[in-house]
């Protein structure tokens, strides 16, 4: 397991972007969406939206999978 991030695709109301994260965070990520039934497209739009001007997407998401971890 490597420690870089990685890029992944996401669409976002329509617009085509990534996100650098790395896998232990996209797999839980990814692990949140499926346990939720929602697509991850659709849940990282969520996340996108409710971020503010202060914070990339990737930051946002990895701290969204880190108060999910915490709240279990």
């Amino acid at each position: 397991m490597s420690g870089r991030p990685k890029k992944h695709s996401l669409t976002l109301r329509g617009h085509r972007t990534s996100v650098s994260l790395e896998d232990p965070f996209w797999e839980v990520f990814c692990e949140i969406a499926a346990s939720e039934n929602r697509p991850i497209n659709a849940l990282a739009a969520e996340i996108d939206a409710e971020r503010g001007t202060e914070m990339g997407l990737a930051s946002a998401i990895r701290l969204f999978v880190l108060h999910r971890l915490r709240a279990r």
